[in-house]
């Protein structure tokens, strides 16, 4: 994949959990040890893999089809609500990603700023508004509940575009998953992939640039580190 180096972007558009907010972690855990009340049972590796990045709705069909492959029945009838109260005794915990908001600080800097999430909407702004960081893209704050399709599909971030007013291969995406990498990349956007988060394994990094991101920013500050150099180079190539 050749560098978009003479790209000056014309908007930043940062995924929210485990890249603005450490929820991830927080989720898998809660999730995983619901699921194996029903006797679901996943690593940490291959529950990232499969389900980081998802909306809700994709998430739950793919659970219910992992019920009835184990059981060969369907879900008893409070299974999501059972899963989503797992999630729910962590959210207590969530912190923003360190640097987090400064990132937000220097991209703002530089262009436009939206997140573009499947979290639903009401999750949505009450981490970003619990965590501090979200009049740092408001009003640009889109939840998958907008479009049709959650990610891999690209709707939430060519819907982001649309709504911030740029073309979309002059938006720089930055994801932490498989998942919304393939939707940046599908949207014809460029995609870095971050490792900021506290639910990323080895390996992941490679899998990220396998899904097509095109580099990768380990934490925030070298997420500014590398924005910075970026926009130098864009400028010098344009002079």
């Amino acid at each position: 994949m050749t560098p978009h180096t003479g790209i000056s972007f014309d908007a930043i558009i940062f995924d929210c959990d485990g890249v603005l907010v450490d929820s991830e972690v927080l989720s898998i855990r809660g999730e995983r040890t619901a699921l194996e009340a029903f006797g679901l049972f996943y690593s940490p590796e291959d529950y990232v893999r499969k389900f980081v990045g998802l909306h809700d709705t994709a998430f739950f069909t793919s659970l219910r089809d992992d019920y009835r492959n184990a059981h060969d029945c369907d879900a008893p009838q409070d299974f999501e609500e059972q899963i989503l109260e797992g999630r729910r005794r962590e959210r207590h915990l969530l912190t923003p990603i360190a640097g987090a908001d400064t990132a937000l600080r220097k991209a703002r800097d530089h262009a436009a700023v939206g997140v573009a999430s499947s979290s639903r909407a009401h999750f949505l702004q009450s981490k970003l508004e619990r965590t501090g960081l979200y009049d740092f893209a408001h009003p640009h704050v889109y939840s998958a509940d907008l479009v049709a399709h959650g990610k891999p599909a690209p709707d939430i971030f060519l819907y982001a575009a649309e709504r911030l007013g740029v073309d979309p291969a002059q938006c720089l995406v930055l994801e932490d998953s498989e998942n919304g990498v393939k939707a940046g990349v599908a949207a014809g956007m460029t995609v870095w992939g971050f490792l900021g988060g506290g639910h990323i394994f080895d390996g992941h990094g490679e899998r990220l640039v396998g899904a097509g991101a095109e580099r990768l920013a380990k934490s925030f500050a070298d997420f500014t580190d590398q924005l910075d150099a970026h926009y130098g180079n864009a400028e010098q190539s344009l002079s």
